[in-house]
């Protein structure tokens, strides 16, 4: 399949963990980028780290959690090359992609459960990007 970087503050940890085992069970290299347990950190560094590793080319996409996705998010989007959408269902997921041909995936570990985060990252995964009319908006993007 794919490289995948994931990575997370302290508050997305366990919902990292989790992914981490749904993204190696789906046949998909991780790159994780940590943190590696509940200890208090800052998530712009982990945002940041997992956006350059796309932008790099080091992974083709990325998935990123915080305790609401938020503030990892914006310090995603800080890096040039990385398109970072939160989402918080199956369709949010789908359609960055389909749309927004987004190649970072945020969550928020307090704000969906388990199941729905798995769900998002199968339908992030799973969806290509749709371009056409789409590729237009994309390439204002930057």
């Amino acid at each position: 399949m794919s490289r995948i970087a994931l990575a997370s503050d302290h508050a997305g940890f366990e919902l990292k963990e989790a992914l981490r085992d749904e993204l190696k069970g789906l046949g998909h290299d991780v790159l994780d980028l940590g943190t590696d347990s509940l200890d208090s950190v800052d998530y712009p560094d982990f945002g940041r780290k997992a956006a350059e590793a796309v932008a790099a080319g080091e992974a083709e996409a990325g998935v990123i959690v915080c305790g609401t996705g938020i503030g990892i998010s914006i310090a995603a989007n800080r890096v040039p090359g990385a398109r970072t959408a939160l989402c918080h269902d199956i369709t949010t997921a789908r359609l960055s992609r389909e749309h927004n041909d987004a190649n970072i995936l945020a969550l928020g570990a307090r704000v969906i459960g388990t199941e729905t985060a798995r769900d998002c990252v199968r339908a992030f995964l799973e969806t290509p990007f749709a371009g056409g009319r789409h590729q237009r908006r994309v390439d204002k993007l930057g």
